[in-house]
């Protein structure tokens, strides 16, 4: 899956759009109220991606170039509190990315989001995703 938007605001921006804490939450709201990450953001870094009710995905960073570049690597589930790494259901989808491409063209920033996903999340994500937010 793959998404592309020009935002009339420096890489920088958008950066910060992207993966500051309170901006993030309401980015990702559109997708589960309560929606954040408990991450540093660093290269190698675990990321919990996290619903209101705890919730989510456990992923990692692949790699971070600030203002250019952000990969995020899925590798499993978050149930009732509990890391799930390892069951059929996650191996279907784990080692799935996430990229983020950050471009500045003509004073302007392009953002290329490409994403490895099943159909279930595509249509979520086509409709509530990052680039109808920060637009």
């Amino acid at each position: 899956m793959n998404f592309n938007v020009v935002i009339n605001a420096a890489p920088e921006k958008v950066w910060k759009v992207l993966w500051t804490d309170d901006t993030y939450r309401k980015w990702t709201s559109a997708f589960t109220e309560g929606s954040h990450a408990e991450t540093d953001w660093k290269q190698g870094s675990k990321v919990l991606f996290l619903d209101g009710k705890g919730q989510g995905m456990v992923s990692k960073i692949a790699e971070n170039r600030p203002n250019e570049f952000m990969s995020i690597e899925h590798l499993g589930e978050i149930k009732d509190g509990v890391e799930d790494v390892t069951s059929n259901r996650v191996k279907e989808w784990a080692g799935s990315h996430e990229n983020y491409t950050l471009k500045k063209v003509n004073g302007k920033t392009e953002l290329h989001v490409d994403m490895d996903m099943n159909d279930e999340f595509k249509e979520m994500f086509t409709k509530y995703g990052p680039l109808h937010w920060i637009m």
